[in-house]
């Protein structure tokens, strides 16, 4: 009772600020007042997201560091994916929506519409994945857990399904940005992989929101991703840039391939407890053999990062071996591979957590491994840190299709542009390689393979229309015992190019068509001959309550323009494909107003 007075009162302010807002005409002010709250709450989600996991990794590590060998680190991921999985089932219900690929459906399905229980289920489950040594990433739950604050800050102010759409980008680019320190990345990961298209209006609320985001963070979270010390680059070492980029390329398809297929589930015939203790067991004895695939793997970057290449040697078996040069490029090599492995075996296992990270990770290796390669034969000295920089803007501009982002990203988080020419050939030179093999980016192609959904489709203006508004609801209806002369007769009065076929209790039985109608209208009939012998069956009924956009989706793969709707079996119209095209016009110049954000200020 207590829960439904505070929701009762918050739906009275809601009610009070939006009568406010309207009455002032501030509609796209308002829009960017959201956009500054959703930056501080989406910085904030991050930020706690990332102190609950520093927190628990410390425990797990603490705890791995008593024990023999480190065995922990052979049952601890076991515990976090098993403690996800019982969350998600027991407390969540299986409501929870996990992956980036869930939000671009529901900006393009459900009018940007994501449920309420994201805003603490991506926060938890995460936590448990990662925190306890699941080898994922946080930003896909920080980019999710945003987005659900974004889409929820505009269902509480009931605003329109594209200003939904903005501040759930806005959520997202926040999150993102609170994260790496980065306000453009943030920016034009939301512009490149959720809402696929730039456009000034809609980049300014994202802008103040992923500002407000790296403010937040700036001023709660004291710790910084990487401590990065880069150089400027030399033009001997661009063959090696080059080679970075088709490595890049080439293993942007590789994390593409195996995310896609070990994602979908391990131990697919067992229940969800039992695939997750195995999936947990498998990844924790990959991570005593590679301790660097532990969590999301930036201590070890970090270490590298800082000159000590030795750090890698630490908690492995292989310590002695790894003195030598040639076994140590083996192991690092073994790293660029195992990281999307193991990603994929957390996530497929139950575990919530993402694949930038892990894509990150394994571009940062493959371009160690390029430059430490380079400098043991001696003829030539390769900066680490410049190639580890590139590389990870190399596999994530391959494996998301974004080199926009991937160059702003590692720009940003290095401090500075000394790198941006090796950057632009890297990126480039990947994402061409990557687009060859794969058109799609890695989140889309299991929404075309799975969801039957393609960047270009605008479903969230399609389903911005009311499917009510446009059903013609005036008709003649007629029934298939009516003799062909008094059909006649009707007709001539008749402007209509179809006419339902209905029962007694209002049921369709068919549907007569004028172009039926024309073949036969000059043939002698007999007298008894009745609208049954011209009653044809629909090639589809619409249900009352279908989206649009699987409406016309219908409509085009039927070739037809005029389609029967029907509610709760009982006919009451038709829909024209027509009426749908002149009310998706007016949604998109209605659209169109509303991204002016600057217009009757």
């Amino acid at each position: 009772m207590q829960n439904t007075g505070y929701i009762i009162l918050l739906k009275r302010a809601a009610a009070k600020i939006n009568q406010w807002r309207l009455k002032r005409n501030i509609r796209r002010n308002f829009l960017i007042y959201c956009s500054v709250v959703v930056g501080f709450l989406g910085g904030l989600a991050a930020v706690v997201i990332k102190l609950l996991v520093k927190l628990m990794e410390d425990v797990s590590q603490n705890i791995a560091s008593h024990l023999y060998y480190h065995i922990a680190y052979a049952f601890l991921p076991a515990l976090g994916i098993l403690l996800t999985v019982a969350y998600q089932h027991i407390v969540n219900r299986d409501h929870m929506e996990k992956g980036i690929g869930r939000v671009i459906i529901n900006i393009k399905k459900n009018r940007s519409n994501i449920k309420v229980n994201n805003l603490y289920s991506q926060l938890i489950s995460s936590s448990l994945t990662v925190g306890f040594g699941g080898s994922a990433g946080l930003e896909a739950p920080i980019v999710c857990l945003g987005a659900a604050i974004g889409s929820n800050s505009g269902k509480f102010f009931n605003l329109s399904p594209y200003e939904k759409t903005v501040l759930l980008a806005a959520g997202a680019s926040a999150g993102i940005a609170a994260v790496f320190n980065s306000p453009i990345a943030g920016v034009l990961f939301s512009l490149e992989i959720l809402i696929g298209e730039i456009t000034i209006p809609t980049f300014i609320p994202l802008l103040i929101a992923s500002a407000t985001g790296v403010v937040v963070s700036k001023l709660l979270y004291s710790g910084q991703l990487f401590h990065w010390v880069t150089g400027g680059w030399v033009i001997n070492a661009l063959p090696f840039y080059v080679l970075l980029g088709l490595f890049s390329g080439w293993i942007s398809v590789y994390i593409s391939k195996v995310a896609g297929a070990l994602e979908k589930g391990v131990f697919k015939n067992y229940n969800r407890y039992t695939r997750a203790l195995a999936g947990g067991l498998l990844l924790g004895l990959m991570i005593m053999v590679f301790p660097a695939l532990f969590g999301e793997g930036y201590t070890h970057l970090q270490q590298i990062l800082n000159g000590n290449i030795d750090a890698l040697r630490n908690e492995t078996y292989f310590a002695k071996w790894l003195m030598q040069p040639l076994i140590m490029i083996i192991f690092i090599a073994c790293l660029v591979f195992m990281k999307i492995i193991a990603a994929s075996i957390t996530i497929g296992s139950g575990g919530n957590g993402g694949s930038f990270a892990p894509t990150m990770f394994t571009g940062a290796f493959l371009g160690l491994f390029v430059a430490y390669a380079a400098n043991q034969t001696g003829w030539v000295q390769l900066n680490t840190s410049n190639f580890i920089a590139v590389g990870m803007a190399g596999a994530l501009s391959g494996v998301m299709n974004a080199p926009l982002t991937a160059i702003f990203l590692i720009a940003e988080i290095t401090g500075g542009y000394v790198l941006f020419i090796p950057l632009m050939i890297v990126t480039a030179i990947s994402y061409i390689i990557s687009r060859l093999f794969n058109p799609h980016n890695i989140y889309w192609q299991g929404l075309i393979h799975e969801e039957n959904l393609y960047p270009d489709q605008d479903y969230y203006m399609l389903d911005a229309i009311s499917l009510d508004s446009i059903i013609n609801k005036t008709f003649t209806a007629i029934k298939k015992e009516m003799p062909i002369a008094d059909f006649y007769t009707l007709l001539s009065t008749s402007n209509a190019n179809i006419f339902a076929v209905l029962n007694k209790d209002g049921a369709l039985e068919g549907v007569v068509l004028m172009d039926q109608v024309r073949k036969q209208l000059f043939n002698e009939k007999p007298a008894t001959t009745t609208v049954a012998e011209l009653m044809t069956q629909p090639p589809a009924i619409i249900e009352h309550d279908q989206p649009v956009s699987n409406v016309m989706e219908t409509f085009d793969a039927l070739d037809v323009w005029q389609l029967p709707v029907v509610e709760d079996g009982v006919f009451i119209g038709f829909i024209s494909k027509s009426a749908v095209l002149a009310q998706y016009r007016e949604v998109i110049i209605k659209q169109h107003k509303e991204s002016d954000l600057f217009a009757h200020l």
